[in-house]
């Protein structure tokens, strides 16, 4: 059985069916991780959240921060519905809207297989968190998500406050867990997320790390597996595999294998139209976690991103006592 892991669709319909027909999908063999954000901003958001329900007996999903939000519009009034973007828009207002968002309401914040030896999660997980620690405090977001409280649950989770405690309880603390899973980028030695800064590695003010590179963070059990970072790109370093490239902006779309000790990613032209991007957001009143206009030295292509002026290696080196990863086959369609 091949396990493919693949980055965050957005709504590209047409690539993940590029990419499912490139990985030669075989649901009799094989089985997807998504690494969430299947919706939002790619024009093809219906069809998309359609296929990957057909592909529910064959795969798992995480959720991003745009499917949680997708599951809070489907909670408002109608006309509130008919405000949002018509790619949310045409979900909340289908026939089978009931079907889907109830499918997806049900889905994970996390996914672990200990025998493979990867954990998926959306966005990040916090310095000082365990593996162990992770899947305990998914659970507490995920039994509220699931059961009769789920509503209490999405109408809450918005807001950038507070940061992360582990004596923190109620709603605060719910909040601070889904920031963390589904939103967080930078962050500083003490755990506080930066929201704003969602630049490349090297744009971000002096004393905030990329989540994987804090000072101080704990070693961890499995390697990780995530997206939501567009303007990072292609990153594979201290254990993590971030494979959001960009598929909505005009980037690429990928899959990594996690059945195999050999590094394989294969990827596939994203959105034929690049995305507008949003424009930027205002000062926080409760909102969600809208994406920002780019940067001049941003993109939203794919391209492995440089840290200090030099490329990453396609596998940099984690802690010291790591073994050397092994060296990566890379396909793409230039179709």
């Amino acid at each position: 059985m091949t396990v493919w892991a693949i980055g965050d669709l957005q709504g590209c319909y047409d690539a993940t069916q590029r990419l499912l027909e490139r990985i030669q999908f075989d649901p009799a063999q094989d089985r997807l991780w998504f690494c969430g954000d299947l919706v939002n901003r790619g024009g093809q958001s219906l069809e998309t959240l359609r296929l990957v329900h057909s592909l529910r007996e064959y795969s798992v999903v995480v959720l991003g921060n745009h499917d949680l939000s997708l599951l809070a519009i489907g909670e408002r009034r109608e006309d509130e519905q008919r405000k949002v973007n018509p790619d949310l828009q045409r979900i909340v207002l289908a026939e089978d809207r009931d079907v889907l968002l109830d499918w997806l309401r049900m889905q994970k914040l996390v996914h672990v297989d200990r025998s493979l030896g990867w954990m998926m999660v959306h966005a990040a997980l916090a310095p000082q968190w365990t593996t162990q620690m992770a899947e305990r405090f998914a659970r507490e977001i995920e039994e509220r998500l699931h059961g009769d409280q789920f509503r209490r649950l999405l109408k809450n989770m918005y807001g950038d406050k507070p940061a992360w405690h582990p004596k923190l309880a109620g709603i605060d603390r719910h909040r601070a867990i889904i920031n963390i899973f589904t939103r967080m980028r930078y962050s500083t030695p003490r755990g506080r997320i930066s929201f704003e800064d969602k630049g490349a590695p090297g744009t971000q003010p002096v004393g905030l790390y990329p989540w994987y590179e804090v000072p101080g963070r704990v070693e961890r059990d499995l390697k990780i597996v995530c997206g939501h970072w567009s303007t990072l790109g292609l990153f594979i370093g201290h254990g993590v595999h971030a494979i959001d490239t960009g598929a909505v902006w005009g980037g690429k779309l990928t899959a990594l294998q996690l059945d195999t000790d050999e590094l394989r990613l294969v990827q596939v032209p994203g959105r034929d139209v690049p995305a507008q991007p949003p424009r930027p957001r205002p000062p926080h009143r409760g909102g969600d976690d809208r994406p920002q206009r780019p940067r001049p030295n941003q993109n939203h292509h794919g391209q492995q991103r440089r840290h200090n002026g030099r490329p990453h290696p396609n596998a940099p080196q984690g802690p010291r006592n790591e073994a050397p990863a092994p060296k990566a086959t890379t396909e793409q369609d230039h179709d």
